[in-house]
């Protein structure tokens, strides 16, 4: 590992200056992460916002430890200057990924919070590929940063990072949408909660060759997907062939989001077909479907993100129904290899 782990150390934050100490991440942190992120959001220009709800539901779930999966930085007076993560999706196809975030406010950066926060996170995503990676795949930790994080990009390349992918956020506005054209033999119906598990293994076995993908299991389907609180089961749309899951279009409100806008979006979060229905415009009949449900309920426009280098062609068809790139980011990934023996 780079030269910023101390070998003695395991577990804790070290290396903050001085007047700053870490504890663990706590719930109660919530609010208070929620406003550092909006400090931040001035600069770092991420396009995202999330309050303290979003955080809360993202750190309270089975598959999280926050006491040993979360870090929290705090000055002399106990105000939260900085937190950290390090969360870990069971399973992995290529890779067991685990997911780095966090944030330092404006105020405390260049003092080498981010740098010590950064070698917790590498320490114990080590620790989370040892206890829950499965046998013989490497682990991959993946942290965004989008372009005005300069500071954040050198810090992780000169802690062993390297550039993975490079995601796009496209947006389009709900006005001159697609006609809805179900190919023959498709049927496009809302979801239902009775096809929930059904979904869950068409998308497993839609997104086998994905650059990343997991498959994922009903607990971690429920955690990561169906189970939030931003779903919109009203606006998502099901593909089905012979009475069967064939693609599918998942929706998502984050109401931070409008709040700080003051655009109501429909997200995107999950769109998949079955490789044995590609090509037959399963998936633009399916978005067509998608937008034509959210501007009906009021939506003023639709985004999703995307990985460009998407080998299933769909940043072009995202072009096609009318979606443009709003925004950039790239993942970057350490990787630890696959323990001997």
């Amino acid at each position: 590992m780079p030269d910023l782990l101390p070998a003695a150390v395991t577990g804790d934050v070290t290396g903050l200056p001085e007047g700053l100490t870490a504890r663990p991440l706590t719930l109660d942190d919530a609010p208070a992460a929620a406003e550092l992120l909006e400090a931040a959001e001035a600069v770092d220009d991420t396009g995202e916002h999330e309050d303290a709800a979003d955080l809360s539901e993202w750190w309270d779930r089975e598959l999280v430890e926050l006491p040993r999966d979360g870090r929290a930085v705090v000055d002399a007076d106990g105000r939260l200057v900085a937190w950290a993560t390090s969360i870990a999706p069971r399973g992995g196809r290529d890779a067991f990924r685990i997911w780095t975030e966090g944030r330092v406010h404006p105020d405390v950066r260049g003092r080498g919070v981010g740098r010590a926060l950064l070698a917790w996170q590498l320490r114990r995503g080590t620790e989370q590929h040892a206890e829950f990676g499965p046998p013989g795949l490497p682990a991959r930790l993946v942290t965004s940063v989008w372009p005005a994080m300069t500071s954040l990009e050198s810090m992780l390349r000169r802690a062993g990072f390297e550039v993975e992918r490079l995601f796009a956020s496209m947006e389009r506005p709900l006005s001159a949408l697609p006609a809805v054209t179900p190919p023959p033999g498709v049927d496009l119906v809302p979801f239902t909660w009775d096809r929930d598990d059904e979904i869950r293994r068409a998308h497993n076995a839609s997104f086998t060759e994905h650059h990343g993908s997991t498959e994922r299991d009903e607990q971690a389907w429920r955690n990561w997907f169906t189970g939030r609180q931003s779903f919109r089961p009203d606006l998502s749309v099901l593909a089905l062939t012979d009475g069967v899951v064939a693609g599918y279009v998942l929706t998502y409100e984050y109401e931070a989001d409008t709040r700080a806008t003051g655009i109501r979006t429909a997200h995107f979060g999950q769109i998949g077909v079955l490789p044995s229905a590609r090509g037959r415009g399963v998936a633009s009949a399916t978005i067509a479907a998608a937008l034509t449900a959210a501007q009906e309920a009021g939506y003023a426009q639709a985004a999703l993100d995307v990985d460009t280098e998407n080998t299933t062609g769909a940043f072009a068809l995202y072009e096609r129904v009318g979606f443009r790139v709003a925004r950039t980011h790239h993942a970057w990934a350490y990787v630890v290899p696959p323990a001997a023996g």
